[in-house]
């Protein structure tokens, strides 16, 4: 079915357009008013928005008359299968419909995009996508394929497609465990040691490395003890710095391991006291990576916000935590977009080792657009 929004000064108007356009046979699937133009808000003119359809294939009469012979088995499974392939094609054409009704009595803007281009541009932003790229992404699909009425699930492969390739500007490597340090910066409570810990196990159960651990999070008791009880189920070592001095002092001890694992304080990220102190331990040796922890739980402002306050920290990646306790994955999307920085890893529970992916654009476009069918 086609489906077209047409935008009048009266019913009579607009009747008239549909048609002209669409003859006859559309059918009127919603109309409401509407108001437009105005100068600051005022001298606003009431329009009518009218919703059509229209089938541009209807069923003749001899497609719908029944054959007096008895059709074959093969002739009955044939037609069982195109008469289920119809119906499902119809059911979708409802779901979007209701979709479609539901944004306009919930007063959502409603671009000028097809219903079902808009219906995906509704999905990025319920995904919470910022909206001026959820509006890229849609505007590139739009132009790639002006030409085409995609279905709805050749837009979700397209609109993964898109997000890939979107994506694949930007660096997805991970640890580099030829760098001697390894830091793990950000806010509290994003699951900073849990992830140290997931990332060690890796290293020395399958890599078989030689690891230390140096914890900096001397605020709280119960994360240098949870530490503490990794450290001591790898069988690793662990030193406790409270001050810079103690910080060197601990990867002088450790030179000969092939990676220090350093926990930091997990603090208030708006204060600026705690980055300064940040900064100061990069001087302790050049050969430090430092991957800054963010749980996708946080609300999307906030992510963007902690990251431009660690940004005069040299990061290689991010690393995204919590990805089973939300539905809502546009964060991984806006903060590579907006920020020009890939992902490292990606959490996704409790269990060590266990829980934790590769960062990768194709996954994180299913996260995105996966969810779209579950709506």
């Amino acid at each position: 079915m086609k489906i077209k929004k047409y935008i009048a000064p009266n019913i009579a108007e607009a009747m008239k357009q549909i048609r002209k356009e669409l003859g006859t046979d559309a059918v009127i699937l919603n109309s409401r008013e509407i108001l437009q133009g105005g100068f600051l808000g005022f001298f606003k003119k009431k329009k009518i928005e009218v919703i059509v359809g229209l089938d541009p294939e209807p069923l003749s009469q001899q497609a719908i008359q029944v054959k007096k012979e008895k059709p074959s088995s093969i002739q009955q499974e044939n037609t069982n299968n195109k008469r289920n392939s119809t119906n499902k094609d119809v059911l979708q054409e409802i779901q979007q419909l209701r979709k479609f009704v539901e944004l306009q009595s919930k007063n959502q803007n409603v671009n000028s995009y097809p219903i079902n281009y808009e219906l995906f541009y509704q999905h990025l932003i319920n995904q919470e996508v910022t909206p001026q790229l959820a509006k890229n992404l849609i505007d590139t699909m739009i132009e790639q394929h002006k030409d085409k009425n995609l279905t709805n699930n050749q837009i979700l492969e397209e609109l993964k497609r898109i997000i890939t390739k979107s994506l694949q500007h930007y660096s997805f490597d991970g640890m580099n465990t030829g760098k001697k340090i390894i830091q793990f910066i950000g806010p509290t409570g994003v699951g900073k040691t849990t992830t140290l810990a997931k990332i060690a196990s890796n290293l020395v159960l399958k890599e078989k490395k030689k690891v230390a651990f140096i914890t900096m999070d001397t605020y709280r008791i119960a994360a240098v003890e949870q530490l503490k009880t990794y450290a001591q189920i790898l069988h690793v070592p662990l030193e406790v710095a409270y001050t810079v001095e103690d910080y060197k002092n601990a990867i002088n001890k450790f030179n000969s391991y092939d990676l220090i694992l350093v926990d930091t304080a997990g603090r208030n990220f708006r204060e600026e006291k705690y980055v300064k102190d940040l900064l100061k331990n990069l001087d302790a040796n050049i050969e430090m990576e430092t991957f800054l922890v963010l749980s996708l739980t946080a609300k999307p402002k906030d992510i963007l916000e902690i990251y431009d306050q660690f940004q005069h920290i040299p990061m290689k990646e991010v690393i995204f935590t919590k990805l089973d306790e939300t539905r809502q994955f546009g964060s991984l999307l806006n903060i590579c977009m907006e920020k020009e920085v890939g992902i490292a890893y990606m959490t996704n529970g409790q269990d060590v080792p266990y829980d934790i992916l590769e960062g990768n654009p194709y996954k994180i476009a299913e996260l995105i657009v996966g969810e779209y069918n579950e709506e």
